[in-house]
């Protein structure tokens, strides 16, 4: 059985590489409720996320974000999937070199639409340092 979950990171993985904000719109439902850890506590609808989406690889430059995931689990349903995973960003030059690279923590639901399986909840998150209250961004791998 194909794992929505999985797919649906697939599908991340490439939209984020290619900054392809149709593609990566198109893994959310038009009723998503995300809460994202970058600058607004939560974001209602597909045209909320699109334009968060749109900003954030409209301000790569010529940079890409590969994305990797670790520690990938999740639970299939008939009409409803979830899963989380650990997240990788990591910026890439134009010619290929990684410069620098931050994780965090990515919980899913999505829903199977007649469309197909759609995200409607995404929650991200990083451990806070008690003594600094600073988000930890730096996964032990």
């Amino acid at each position: 059985m194909n794992d929505p979950f999985v797919q649906m990171l697939d599908g991340y993985r490439d939209a984020v590489f290619a900054r392809d904000v149709d593609a990566f719109a198109a893994l959310y439902d038009q009723d998503v409720h995300v809460f994202d850890m970058w600058g607004e506590w939560s974001l209602r609808g597909i045209a909320a996320w699109r334009r968060m989406a749109e900003g954030w690889f409209g301000s790569l430059g010529d940079e890409r974000v590969r994305v990797t995931f670790d520690d990938v689990e999740s639970i299939v349903g008939d009409a409803m999937t979830c899963g989380h995973a650990t997240v990788t960003y990591s910026a890439q030059s134009a010619d290929g070199a990684i410069l620098r690279s931050l994780s965090n923590r990515m919980t899913v639901v999505l829903q199977q639409h007649g469309d197909g399986w759609k995200v409607v909840h995404e929650h991200t998150s990083a451990p806070i340092e008690h003594a600094t209250l600073k988000a930890v961004l730096n996964w032990p791998a």
